[in-house]
């Protein structure tokens, strides 16, 4: 009753803080999004499995997700600058409805793959666009706390998708779970139409308006960050390829929407934490405790054979991608101005698509020669060499980064 009445008690103080930020509607449209997307995470790779296919098939079908999400960032993020963010979560939950639909009535791989690739589109859409309306509607001295809270929904849809989703492929079959998460995207579409966005401020100038590609990610404010989340996304996509099979190989008897279930429960409890830390500690200290927490996770993983263990390690992959990811957007709203917020998110959240797209063909190949097990081995060495990228690069100059990094100087990027 304790634990129900302090949840109930964080749950009021975060509605009350999204609805005055005037992003109340925002909030449910980005949790039936995420729990569209959450529901297909235990049971696509058991439905390729189900069609014979080999590891390392299951991976390409699963990292071909990304290479929608990398084809389309850019552009999705300079569209959300020029025409509005609400646009863009749209197009997003259009995509995010429909694909499951066709997976629903689709057998042959390679089509799955090419579908995977388009479904891919709406991650680079809704995340973005969500994030930057975010961003734009935070009060500055307030940004951690209402970027923290609003990136709730992704914690919140992966407690509810991955569950629903697994009980609705085991009662029902995977063409009804398929139908059931473009539904959930689709009533997202519906209530979409009702959110506030402010109107769009002067893009006159042009260098604002058309970035360079290149030079901008070459600055430190940008590739750091963007590497980053490489590396959290080679972990990621390690995990929602394998991590099913990995369950189903150990004997560990527990279902994989728990695990999921576990992750959403940490990643919740770390975001309310961070939300209210970040904007008097600074966003450094929080992204590196979240990487080392990813980077544990992985190592969890690799040595688990009970479902204890793979709780554990759920917990702690919860707690890492609560700290990491709504702290680096954080930080890069700290680092822009709104007519370029968009195209900076985009390019720095293609970092993360990268890595799920490398992630699954990558570990599938190292699979076929070693173990399940020694794929989420390699994915902790990569999250460890993030921590020492970051520590060392985040800011302008070694000792700045180094301090950066812990909490003790502020971020020179700051606009």
């Amino acid at each position: 009753m304790k634990a129900f009445s302090q949840f109930k008690s964080t749950f009021q103080i975060v509605s009350q803080e999204v609805h005055q930020s005037g992003l109340g509607v925002c909030f449910i449209c980005g949790f039936l999004f995420w729990s569209s997307m959450a529901s297909q995470l235990p049971t696509m790779p058991l439905y390729l499995r189900s069609l014979n296919a080999p590891p390392d098939q299951v991976g390409w079908v699963m990292g071909a997700f990304a290479i929608g999400l990398l084809s389309s960032r850019t552009y999705l993020g300079r569209l959300s600058d020029r025409r509005g963010r609400c646009l863009v979560m749209q197009i997003g939950l259009v995509v995010a409805a429909i694909m499951p639909m066709f997976y629903a009535v689709t057998q042959v791989i390679p089509v799955l793959m090419g579908l995977r690739a388009i479904h891919g589109i709406s991650i680079a859409a809704f995340a973005t666009g969500y994030s930057a309306l975010t961003a734009d509607l935070a009060p500055e001295a307030q940004r951690g706390k209402v970027i923290g809270y609003m990136s709730l929904v992704n914690p919140l849809g992966m407690a509810l998708g991955p569950i629903l989703g697994d009980w609705t492929q085991e009662q029902f079959g995977y063409g009804v779970m398929f139908r059931l998460a473009g539904c959930l995207a689709l009533l997202g579409l519906v209530i979409s139409f009702r959110i506030y966005e402010p109107a769009p401020q002067d893009n006159s100038e042009k260098e604002k308006l058309n970035p360079n590609f290149w030079s901008t990610f070459s600055n430190g404010r940008v590739w750091v960050p963007a590497f980053t989340l490489l590396m959290v996304g080679l972990s990621f996509g390690t995990l929602s390829a394998f991590l099913p099979l990995l369950i189903k190989e150990t004997a560990a008897e527990m279902s994989v929407g728990l695990f999921y279930l576990v992750t959403a429960i940490a990643g919740f409890s770390s975001r309310i934490f961070v939300s209210r830390l970040s904007d008097r500690l600074g966003r450094g200290l929080f992204i590196n405790v979240g990487l080392f927490f990813y980077a544990l996770s992985m190592l969890l993983i690799f040595f688990a054979h009970t479902k204890f263990e793979f709780l554990c390690a759920a917990f702690s992959e919860g707690v890492g991608a609560g700290l990491v990811i709504p702290s680096i957007v954080t930080m890069l709203a700290d680092r822009t101005v709104a007519r370029e917020r968009g195209f900076i998110l985009g390019l720095v959240l293609m970092g993360f698509d990268l890595g799920i797209a490398c992630a699954g063909p990558v570990t599938g190949n190292i699979i076929k020669i070693s173990s399940l097990s020694t794929g989420f081995l390699v994915a902790a060495i990569q999250v460890g060499l993030a921590i020492i990228i970051f520590s060392t690069q985040a800011n302008l100059g070694l000792i700045s980064s180094l301090r950066f990094a812990i909490g003790k100087g502020r971020d020179k990027y700051i606009l």
